[in-house]
């Protein structure tokens, strides 16, 4: 019988227990060990039940239970220094705090993303941007940066996954009741909800609600459209994550954008929490944020212009995608529909809008509107996730600065992170404390640096050996259970499923692959010799044993049948005892897979992994890496601790050939040098050579692979000068900047560089040889402040073009003559051997400039200005 109306019952905690309620409302109990051990403590069996989450916990536990532990004297010491210690990390300082310049840094930042992996015990979150947006979250907690996150609660969250009986992906859509989660809604001072709105065309209003979640130090607000005042369309718009069709995202991205800023304001009015000085959007669907604070800025008097350079001062943009097709993009009809005289910002011109996100460059679709090209343009910072996805990054979005060579193009990178409290197995965390000790354990998980984690080094083999089998050993008995329970949904009886007791060996080679599954990540690469890879997975003496997961997005059948084809696989009876795959992939599942691999295996299509997180997880664990040069292994990789798979980028462009030759270099690899190093014993009876790796992905790969690294890198390399830039930004500054680039742009066809010439015209020139360059230009209606003229050198490739360059600005020395030229001259050290070149160019100049190639204007030498232009070193 079906309910008719759902409501919560809260329990009533006795006066002693009420520190419990402030406990589970803070997530911080899904990364700290002590917290989430006095819940267990309250009832083991229903802790269990609710799959960890105190919320679910404390709305079981019978009255009696309650009234027996609030006189439990033992259980009330240990709940009052539990308590006290969240009091203690919520208020005292920390890394932010006892930062060297700490007047430097920024009062506080807005950090806004589609979706945040916090705990499966909040859903939502789909992959890798979700799970890295919630460690971002986590680990400025631990470091006490004054963080407020942004996003959307969604009723649905994401799909959960389960399969039929032939192996095709089914998708369920849970409904969330916000009253069972650890949020709470924000509420004005006279105890009613806060709310915000949006307008939409015919003059309807978007209302949403604003949740609050506690990560640590940190709030998360997150809005809600599902409330009574909206129209049943309108209350659909955060049904579901990443759902419906272009003007449904395209609602949910205004939503997250422009009511996201209104979220934060309100927040910020309603707790006193500083103002954020740093807008952070995490990849493009945030972008519309930048539009709501153009429209603050615009009603206190500021134009357009104006606005937009105060705006972008303060912002930064953060890409995680190496493909244009992962990118949301409008109908530009779409956009302006949302954006005319009777919807939302009317304050600003369509014009102004779209001319914002615009692909209006060579190779772009001059009518679609696309979100990261509007982060791009409204940030005057950004980033990729990897070295890799950096360089990645700058070629795909070169198109907005014409004229400049794709590693100029102002795009840094950040390499990701992976939040170690939250990650790392209790059993590392045991064995790191006995070596260190709790504080210093507690640090180099959380700050990172490499002195805090060499004493792994002196850990005994033994030691480590016997830690990774007890996590392989568990994991075996995880996959049993979750197995058992897929075959049951897929309509097995008990009678069928006899022999699930015996898959899996707690003493075999354990290699996991887990993620989503688009094309690229290429799941079924393992399949490409089915033949080889049974003899590999049945080996007698070194066999292997494969666990995988992932989920196919609803609407990507291509994806649905990967996953479907290697489910078939699994179910052959010849080798199901040793590879599985476990459907329903999730924050939780991944806590128990991750630790209990020995190798994460990884085989993208280069460059098209971004970053790969999941590799870093299963390293902090002493999982090995087998994983194709991509994302952060491309930048850190060493035989020390993993393998690389070689990869046929000279294959042309067939992808099935690719993929042939991939996988054989796979099955080689675990043919000839894995599975041998994993088995052959020392004279200790020890995988000594094994063991050594797992040591060495600790000692060298930990600090790096860290979300502590990761936020400490944004705060220093990207927050801080962000700031900095916003504190400056002056609303007079802002009209002086914005005059200035329309000043510049106006006059730039009259800009040009006329003749080059150098002391010397000879072909050859010794090492440590300083030229004299002497460049005549003209500026046209420009003054040699508006400018710097440059010189630029380095090495040649048969092309002629510069590589590893160099540049030196060149100082005027007289000008302007009755022609109009100026005379600029300098110095042009020849400081490395071999074919050497260099060049001059003309780039816009001012003070609040980040780049030079800000304003995507370069001159270069015409044809025939140059005399003795090619210099070779010997």
């Amino acid at each position: 019988m079906k309910a008719i109306r759902r409501f919560t019952v809260r329990p009533v905690l006795p006066d002693p227990l009420r520190p419990l309620s402030d406990l589970a409302r803070n997530l911080r109990w899904s990364w700290h060990a002590e917290t989430r051990d006095l819940f267990q403590a309250v009832d083991p069996e229903r802790w269990a039940a609710s799959e960890g989450d105190p919320v679910r916990l404390l709305g079981s536990v019978p009255p009696a239970r309650l009234a027996e532990l609030a006189q439990d004297r033992r259980f009330l010491r240990r709940l009052t220094a539990v308590a006290d210690d969240l009091g203690d990390y919520v208020t005292g300082d920390r890394w932010y705090q006892t930062h060297p310049q700490p007047a430097e840094l920024p009062a506080a930042v807005a950090y806004f993303s589609p979706e945040f992996g916090i705990t499966a015990a909040l859903p939502q979150y789909s992959g890798g941007l979700g799970i890295l947006a919630g460690d971002h979250l986590k680990s400025a907690s631990d470091l006490g940066v004054p963080l407020i996150g942004v996003g959307l609660l969604y009723r649905h969250g994401y799909f959960r996954q389960t399969l039929s009986r032939d192996g095709w992906q089914q998708e369920h859509y849970p409904v969330l009741d916000p009253n069972e989660l650890p949020v709470a809604l924000l509420k004005e001072a006279d105890g009613t909800p806060a709310h915000v709105s949006l307008a939409l065309p015919g003059g309807r209003l978007l209302r949403a609600r604003i949740w609050l979640a506690q990560v640590g130090r940190v709030p998360l607000l997150m809005l809600d459209s599902d409330v009574e005042e909206n129209d049943t369309g309108e209350r659909g718009v955060t049904d579901r994550l990443y759902g419906g069709g272009s003007e449904h995202r395209l609602l949910q991205e205004m939503l997250l954008g422009i009511g996201g800023v209104r979220a934060v304001r309100t927040y910020c009015r309603l707790t006193g929490h500083p103002e954020p000085e740093v807008f952070h959007t995490n990849e493009g669907h945030a972008g519309f944020l930048g539009l709501e604070r153009i429209a603050e800025l615009v009603a206190t008097g500021l134009d357009f212009d104006a606005a937009l350079e105060a705006v972008r001062a303060g912002t930064v943009f953060t890409t995680h995608t190496p493909v244009p097709a992962g990118i949301d993009r409008f109908d530009r009809e779409l956009v302006a529909h949302h954006f005319g005289a009777d919807a939302e910002l009317p304050g600003i011109g369509v014009e102004h809008i779209l001319r914002l996100g615009m692909e209006t460059y060579p190779g772009g679709e001059p009518n679609l509107f696309n979100m990261a090209v509007m982060g791009l343009r409204l940030a005057q910072r950004a980033n990729g996730v990897s070295l890799l996805h950096g360089n990645v990054s700058r070629e795909m979005f070169s198109g907005l600065w014409p004229g400049f060579d794709p590693d100029e193009v102002p795009i840094t990178s950040v390499t990701n992170g992976v939040h170690a409290p939250t990650w790392v197995a209790p059993e590392v965390v045991r064995l790191g404390a006995r070596q260190l000790g709790d504080r210093r354990t507690e640090e180099a998980l959380t700050v990172g640096g490499p002195e805090r984690w060499d004493a792994v080094a002196e850990v005994a083999d033994q030691e480590i050996w016997e830690l990774r089998r007890s996590l392989r050993e568990q994991l075996v008995l995880e996959v049993r259970e979750r197995l058992r329970a897929s075959w049951r949904q897929r309509g097995a009886g008990t009678a069928e499923l006899g022999w699930i007791d015996g898959v899996l060996d707690p003493d075999v080679l354990t290699i996991g692959f887990a993620r989503r599954v688009p094309s690229y990540k290429r799941l079924t690469l393992m399949l490409r010799d089915r033949d080889r890879l049974m003899d590999l997975l049945n080996h007698p003496e070194r066999p292997i044993q494969i666990v995988v997961a992932g989920k196919a997005h609803p609407a990507d059948d291509g994806g649905k049948r990967l996953v479907q084809e290697l489910v078939r696989f699994t179910d052959d009876p010849r080798v199901r005892h040793r590879v599985v795959f476990l459907p329903d992939y999730g924050m939780a599942m991944a806590q128990k897979l991750l630790p209990g691999c020995d190798i994460w295996l990884n085989n993208p299509l280069r460059p098209l992994e971004a970053c790969g997180t999941s590799g870093m997880k299963a390293a902090l664990n002493g999982g090995l890496n087998l994983s194709v040069l991509d994302g952060w292994w491309d930048e850190w990789f060493q035989p020390d601790f993993g393998w690389a798979i070689p990869t046929a980028d000279g294959a042309g462009t067939d992808p099935d050939r690719r993929d042939d030759i991939e996988a054989a270099a796979l099955y080689d690899l675990l043919e000839q040098r894995v599975t041998p190093r994993f088995y052959e014993r020392g004279r200790s009876g020890l995988p000594d050579r094994w063991i050594e790796m797992v040591r060495q992905t600790l000692t060298l790969l930990g600090p790096k692979v860290l979300a502590g690294r990761m936020v400490r890198e944004y705060v220093e390399r990207l927050y801080t000068p962000a700031a900095h830039a916003h504190r400056s930004m002056t609303p007079d500054t802002a009209r002086e900047l914005s005059a200035w680039k329309g000043r510049v742009r106006a006059a730039w066809h009259g800009v040009s560089v006329d003749h080059v010439e150098t002391a010397t015209a000879t072909p050859t020139a010794e090492l440590g040889t300083t030229l004299a360059v002497r460049v005549r230009v003209r500026l046209g209606d420009l003054a040699p402040d508006d400018v710097e003229v440059q010189a630029v050198s380095g090495r040649v490739d048969p092309e002629d073009r510069i590589t590893d360059a160099a540049t030196v600005p060149l100082k005027p020395v007289s000008g302007p003559d009755l022609e109009g030229h100026w005379t600029y001259e300098g110095p042009l050290s020849l400081d490395r051997t071999g074919p050497y070149g260099y060049t001059v160019r003309i780039l816009p100049a001012h003070r609040l400039l980040a780049s030079g190639a800000e304003l995507g204007l370069v001159v270069v030498p015409v044809e025939g200005a140059v005399t003795g232009a090619g210099v070779l070193m010997r």
